[in-house]
Order: structure tokens, then sequence, then C-alpha cells
């Protein structure tokens, strides 16, 4: 029952039914503070759209067009589509007011990494999730030029299941690097930064590891990076249960390197496709942290 204690659930769409957008109407159903009140894609035959049906949500093969046709049911809208995609379907939402939260690597709006910056992102209509590379590595990549300051150069290798990897996330690879690396530079201390994207073909599927390096001729106080490390970890884990540091941080000569893992709960696909968890995870937290403000 609906009381002033305990009001409705802030109502989103999601537009994108493939993996991404897939998992997160999953993630949603969980939510105390959230419901998907319109699933929306374009693919008649689109898994997503048939487990979305028979979970009682109402679905659309009308894409965006559906949100415009609903908008005053919908609270807030996600985007799990494409980098192209998802820049126009921010025309189409912007005019409306509606909060959107991006899962693309369009590159647009005001990046949003829950550990780092989610108090500082509520009050923003466009919120870019970055990538799930971004998600998982940024936050400890922040860790180290936190405790270092300027270093002269960092690296994030992110390597996901080629089986958890769809259509849509392939087709924007140029786009992931170029958004995981502008999101580095943003909230990392670093000269020089470079992405690389691993998609691993084994059977069974690995986990995603997210492995970070930097070089730099300062030293850095490996006792206190570790103890930054822990912390960030367990902020992490608060909405991605499934983040684990795997190496914690180690150094050779001028090198310092840690890596990370993330297993998903397997709501869509096997726990090995930690990287949706890790987007969809945060996507969620964005939106619950707007949601609880409404409530406070």
């Amino acid at each position: 029952m609906r009381t002033p204690e305990h009001p409705a659930p802030l109502r989103t769409a999601v537009v994108g039914t493939g993996n991404i957008g897939t998992d997160l109407l999953l993630k949603l159903e969980t939510s105390p503070l959230l419901t998907c009140v319109l699933f929306a894609g374009r693919r008649a035959e689109s898994p997503g759209l048939e487990l979305a049906r028979g979970r009682g949500v109402a679905t659309s093969t009308d894409g965006i067009d559906a949100v415009l046709e609903a908008k005053d049911d919908i609270d807030l809208v996600f985007d799990a589509t494409s980098a192209a995609d998802a820049t126009r379907h921010w025309g189409v939402v912007e005019p409306l007011g509606l909060p959107f939260i991006d899962l693309t690597p369009a590159n647009r709006g005001k990046f949003c990494v829950p550990a780092l910056n989610l108090e500082t992102c509520v009050e923003e209509q466009y919120l870019s999730m970055v990538t799930c590379g971004g998600q998982a590595a940024v936050p400890m990549a922040h860790c180290i030029t936190r405790i270092a300051g300027h270093v002269d150069y960092l690296e994030i290798v992110s390597a996901s299941a080629s089986a958890s990897v769809g259509p849509a996330s392939r087709a924007n690879l140029d786009e992931y690097v170029h958004t995981t690396e502008q999101a580095t530079g943003e909230f990392c201390d670093a000269a020089r930064t470079k992405t690389v994207l691993i998609i691993n073909p084994a059977d069974p599927g690995i986990v995603m590891r997210n492995s970070v390096a930097v070089s730099t001729t300062e030293r850095i106080d490996l006792d206190a990076l570790r103890d930054a490390v822990t912390t960030m970890e367990k902020q992490i884990r608060s909405y991605v249960p499934g983040y684990r540091v795997v190496v914690p941080p180690v150094a050779t000569g001028d090198r310092y390197m840690l890596t990370v893992e993330v297993e998903g709960r397997g709501d869509h696909f096997p726990p090995y496709a930690g990287n949706l968890d890790i987007i969809t995870c945060a996507a969620v937290a964005a939106a619950e942290a707007r949601a609880g403000r409404g409530r406070s």
C-alpha cells in the first residue's frame, strides 16, 4: 500500500533489449525504489522482449517512440542501446525533462561512477555510466593517482567473455575505448592514459577481469595504497557484490599495478558476465540515489 512512508517506486523505462538492457530489467525487479513500466526495443524476436512479457512488464517494438507516447507514466529513462542511438534518443528525452541514464559509451553528459561522485550526480538530467571497464577500473585508478599524485602513464586492461558482449557493444568498441579514457582523464591525474579491451572467446566464459597499471618516477606508499584500495573495494561491493580485488597493489621498478575481478549475480547470463553487472548495478545505484533524494 502506498503511504508517505512507503511511496510508489520511481517508474522507469528501459530502451534497449539486448544483454545489458535485459540484465538491467532483472536488476530493477529487486529494487525497492525503482520499477520498470516499459521495456522497449526494435526487434520483435528479441529474447529480452519475450522475457519481459513473461514477467508482466509492458513491452514495445517502437523503441524511443514508445517512451514519447508513455511519457506521462515514466519518471526516468535508461538507455541500453548503442552510442549513436543513445545520442539520438537524448534529443527526444531532453525536452521532456525526464532523467536519462545512459549505459552506452556515447560520451555525453556527466560521467557517473557511483563510488567516486554519486552525490554530485543526482541533480543531473543526463548521466553517462561510462563503460563496464570504466566502472570496474577507474575507481582503482583514482586510488592510485590520489596516493601517488601525478603519474606519467596509466593503463587499463579489461577482459570479458565473448558470449556476454552483444552486437551493440561490439559495434561501439572505438567509442568504448575513447569514453573509458575520457573518464580516466577526468577522475585521475595522469599525463597519458590507455585503455585495452579484450573479448575472450574461451568456453566456459572467463570472469570479467580488469588490471590497472601506472608508471611513475615518484615512489608510492604501498601500505597507503593498499588501504585505499581496500576501502574502495568495500564501497563498490555495496552495490556490486561480486566485485573483488584479486591482485592487491604490487610494484616492479617504477611500475605499480593491481587487478580486480567482477563476478555477476547470474541474472541474465552466467556469473562470469560481471561486465553486465558492473554497469547495470552502477546505473541502478544512480537511479536509486535520485529516487531516495526525492523521498527525503
